[in-house]
């Protein structure tokens, strides 16, 4: 098992409570805006569809105009290392229901964040396939609400964090 110092475990324990208050946004009892509680005030996300969106009220807004249409959805966490201020981490992006197997409607994702201090990040950059996630959509017949929001037409696709990661 690995050794993680002091900055590790702290980042591990911010990313743990995030990912605790992601399930309660979730399950409804809490806006996805507070998420950007997790964030530094010159953060920037990478959303694989939306893009750069740097800022955090310009991310707090995000989170709340980008998850709707999302509900039911599910986003658990399958592992995370730490590295010093970087986290990566595997999740899953589930869609309501289950395939006839049982087993769910499932795409995987990767997060990669860096640790700022003080319980916040200041970069996101989540990565996914997002064939796959349209060939599932298709497959499950899912359809969104009728507010859905969408990206715009030319996201700004630079994931080029705010600072170079600590070495």
């Amino acid at each position: 098992m690995a050794e993680f110092n002091d900055r590790e475990l702290e980042a591990l324990e911010s990313y743990r409570r995030y990912v605790a208050q992601r399930e309660r946004c979730v399950a409804g009892e809490a806006p996805w805006s507070t998420i950007g509680e997790w964030f530094t005030e010159g953060a920037v996300f990478i959303d694989p569809a939306w893009g750069r969106v740097e800022g955090r009220d310009e991310i707090t807004r995000f989170f709340d105009r980008s998850m709707v249409g999302f509900e039911g959805w599910s986003f658990p966490e399958e592992w995370t290392m730490v590295d010093g201020d970087r986290l990566v981490t595997f999740w899953w992006n589930c869609l309501p229901g289950t395939r006839a197997d049982g087993t769910p409607h499932r795409a995987p994702a990767l997060s990669v964040l860096h640790y700022a201090g003080e319980g916040v990040f200041d970069y996101e950059l989540d990565l996914m396939n997002l064939a796959e996630v349209g060939e599932l959509l298709v497959r499950t017949g899912w359809v969104p609400s009728a507010d859905m929001s969408t990206p715009g037409p030319e996201p700004d696709r630079n994931v080029a964090p705010p600072r170079l990661p600590s070495p």
